[in-house]
């Protein structure tokens, strides 16, 4: 399944959505040209079906040793059973705290101290998420091969986050690939392209509302 398929997918079924002169607002406050609900990929039959064979795909190829996927909460979960039974593999997924009742799991289905796992992730944002999940599953024993994405941003600071962490991230499809697309196919227009890169660099600052 390749980055530029997804990503078509995702723009038609506004899974992500750019709206670069009327921006979104992220609870940071930040003033964004893009929305992005990969949730809405487990409605679609059609691009559900790209999505789970494309993680398949991506975990034989980039993870081969994987033994468990894990999803992240609560994202991830969907795409974690959907994944591991096309693969043949055991899952379960992470909670984003544990439990304040019962065995206070913060991991849950079974997992082998030494099992190689590969975290099965909705969107890379700022990658600290993400680095949580892992860090969880670092400390109960597992061995994190690394993460499996439908959409990454690109951003400089996750791209950092991830490597001060130790932690390789591979997406079915990412902010370049998804703006190239969009601008062929006449979601947005082809001078939107810089603006939105300069976004991605620096999200930070609105001076790309202006560009």
């Amino acid at each position: 399944m390749n980055e530029r398929t997804i990503a078509l997918d995702l723009l038609k079924i506004k899974a992500v959505f750019l709206r670069p002169d009327e921006p979104f607002t992220w609870a940071s406050g930040i003033k964004s040209p893009i929305y992005c609900d990969n949730r809405l990929t487990l409605s679609d039959p059609e691009v559900r079906h790209d999505v789970e064979h494309g993680f398949a795909e991506l975990v034989a190829r980039e993870y081969p040793d994987a033994e468990v996927l894990m999803g992240t909460s609560t994202a991830g979960i969907a795409h974690a059973a959907i994944t591991a039974y096309i693969m043949g593999l055991p899952m379960g997924y992470v909670r984003s705290g544990a439990k304040d009742h019962g065995r206070n799991n913060r991991i849950e289905g079974k997992l082998e101290k030494g099992q190689k796992v590969v975290v099965i992730e909705d969107l890379i944002s700022t990658g600290g998420s993400s680095i949580e999940v892992v860090e969880a599953l670092r400390e109960a024993g597992a061995e994190v091969l690394g993460i499996a994405s439908i959409f990454t941003y690109n951003m400089k600071k996750s791209v950092e986050r991830l490597a001060e962490a130790n932690v390789k991230n591979v997406s079915l499809s990412n902010f370049d690939v998804l703006i190239a697309a969009a601008a062929e196919e006449g979601y947005i227009a082809p001078a939107d392209v810089e603006r939105l890169k300069r976004f991605r660099d620096n999200p930070s600052d609105e001076g790309w509302r202006n560009a």
